[in-house]
């Protein structure tokens, strides 16, 4: 059995009483960062041997965790924060469980949180058709989907990172984008806040505030 549970992303009680059952029951857990899994687990005393599964963990390690499953070990699969595999890794170990050991292992989700659906609910931007981006490229390729975003006719959705915020919504400006923008800076935790309004609007309110944080840009 391989369980995908999600996780706070910010504020830890923004769990459920079965993810955390779901954890306990476990025989192991699988996470990005032990160091920051940690916190959620201790908090809710959860006591299992953790592996590390990230993007970039050898096959040696996928093999393992595929032979833990064969065994007929239960494993929660968990990002560092929300949902595995939407923007995460957790996708590519589904798909290697599923080429091994196909109808073998049965694998069930425990929902909860999620930043793009949380920012989403809160937008008040259509939502009954949306395209979500996930994180941007850094550099190739990543003006072809700015543009593709100043005249796509859903909500668009996309992460982005402290560092690189100013830079993309201010080539969204130079770009001509006249639709409403809603940035979602740090949600469930203590500095959350929100900024609505035109691009060149938001921007400046970005620039003048100086706290860091990821952020959840929506776009009508």
């Amino acid at each position: 059995m391989l369980y995908l549970v999600s996780t706070p992303i910010g504020n830890l009680s923004d769990i459920t009483i079965r993810a955390i059952n779901t954890l306990r029951e476990s025989d192991y857990i699988l996470c990005e960062d032990t160091r920051i899994s940690k916190r959620l687990l201790d908090k809710y005393k959860i006591n299992k041997p953790l592996i590390s599964y990230f993007q970039h963990s050898k096959i040696s390690k996928v093999n393992m965790i595929i032979e833990l499953l064969r065994e007929g070990k239960s494993l929660a699969l968990i990002s560092d924060a929300g949902t595995p595999g939407i923007s995460d890794p957790g996708n590519k170990l589904i798909e290697q469980v599923l080429s091994q050991l196909g109808e073998q292992i049965e694998i069930v989700p425990i929902p909860g949180a999620s930043a793009v659906i949380t920012a989403l609910s809160i937008s008040g931007l259509p939502t009954d058709k949306f395209v979500f981006y996930g994180f941007l490229p850094h550099k190739k390729g990543k003006e072809t989907i700015l543009k593709e975003i100043i005249v796509s006719k859903y909500t668009s959705v996309f992460y982005e990172s402290t560092h690189r915020i100013i830079k993309t919504l201010t080539k969204l400006n130079e770009l001509g984008l006249e639709k409403h923008v809603v940035v979602c800076r740090e949600l469930t935790k203590k500095f959350e806040t929100v900024y609505r309004g035109k691009i060149d609007s938001v921007l400046e309110q970005l620039q003048n505030d100086k706290v860091k944080g990821e952020f959840v840009v929506i776009i009508s």
